[in-house]
């Protein structure tokens, strides 16, 4: 593993994603004073050659509202950059917006994302006909996969998973070698800031066309917030938030008290679910990874406090993170556990 850092100018930067498009790595992150709601908040657009080397070609804001969580998606032939609107201080958005471009330079204007309150998580497409989607309600702790043919457009194909008292909260998704899909979901389980001995991570599956899904585990080594996956090897991978203690009363699983880690895990469809594979650099406020493919590597980008310095992660959030890029080498991945 070979890790850099991207950007670290004393500004909370955060919420990442990462696409390998038209030759060049493009890598989307929020600038904002914390990790709470600020109205000086903007999404950060980078492009590079190498992955090591970037350029900044954009910079959003949300129109006097926070803006957050951008997500990178090539949707025929367009790269297509989505966001999340929010008003409230400790954030609950609600409501995505999407602009798109065909060459990374010029934009569409921001454009409300259809159908309204569903928060979109990162899109994946397998041919030129069909992208999908994970989405969720923060008002109903539901989950849901959309499907869309123009990236602004969505209809709901199927519900991951039904709001009750666990709520759902970001989901990632997919494609499984044999042509289902695979879904992480994090759920709060009611947690607040000592977090909760309930929170986990969801996962389920579904076949084609992915409207009827099967809840296969809920795994309990980490609640996965800002899960990304990938797949390599033939395995399905996950990148995410993890807690390495999980201790009561004030630190259980989701604590702001806690430490946290970004870390890679393999995704299992058994009662096993997720198997921690590695921790990359990282502390204190830190996680909301994206991931790209390219040239034999998987490249993550990710944020974090300083990794010398093991904040617990309600400090974190008040305090100045980094963007870091982690490369790691595809023919490894997945040959052993931790």
């Amino acid at each position: 593993m070979e890790t850099w850092i991207v950007a670290d100018d004393g500004k909370h930067n955060a919420f990442t994603d990462i696409v390998f498009w038209h030759d060049s790595f493009w890598l989307a992150y929020v600038s904002s004073p914390s990790h709470f709601a600020s109205r000086k908040s903007r999404v950060i657009l980078l492009r590079s050659g190498d992955a090591r080397h970037w350029q900044e070609t954009g910079r959003f804001d949300g129109s006097g509202q926070d803006i957050r969580d951008p997500k990178l998606a090539t949707i025929q032939g367009r790269l297509f950059l989505y966001a999340l609107l929010n008003r409230r201080f400790n954030p609950e958005p609600y409501a995505a917006i999407a602009a798109s471009s065909g060459d990374g330079l010029a934009w569409t204007p921001f454009e409300g994302v259809t159908p309204g309150g569903w928060l979109i998580g990162r899109p994946i497409t397998s041919d030129a006909q069909a992208c999908y989607a994970p989405a969720h309600r923060i008002d109903q702790g539901s989950a849901v996969l959309l499907k869309s043919a123009n990236g602004l457009n969505w209809t709901v194909q199927g519900a991951i998973f039904d709001g009750n008292e666990e709520r759902a909260d970001e989901t990632a998704i997919q494609f499984l070698g044999d042509g289902r899909m695979i879904a992480v979901t994090r759920l709060e389980s009611g947690g607040g800031l000592c977090g909760s001995s309930r929170a986990t991570t969801l996962i389920s599956v579904a076949a084609f066309p992915f409207s009827s899904w099967t809840q296969v585990t809920r795994s309990g080594v980490t609640r996965l917030d800002g899960p990304n996956l990938f797949s390599a090897n033939g395995k399905v991978f996950a990148v995410g938030r993890r807690q390495p203690r999980v201790v009561g009363p004030f630190q259980l699983q989701g604590s702001a008290f806690s430490r946290k880690r970004t870390a890679v895990f393999m995704v299992n469809e058994d009662t096993e679910g997720l198997v921690h594979l590695m921790d990359l650099p990282s502390s204190g406020d830190t996680s909301y990874p994206g991931s790209t493919i390219a040239g034999g590597k998987v490249f993550i980008s990710y944020y974090t406090s300083d990794p010398h310095r093991d904040y617990p992660w309600l400090l974190g959030m008040l305090l100045p993170t980094r963007i870091q890029v982690a490369a790691l080498e595809i023919a490894g991945l997945g040959t052993q556990g931790d």
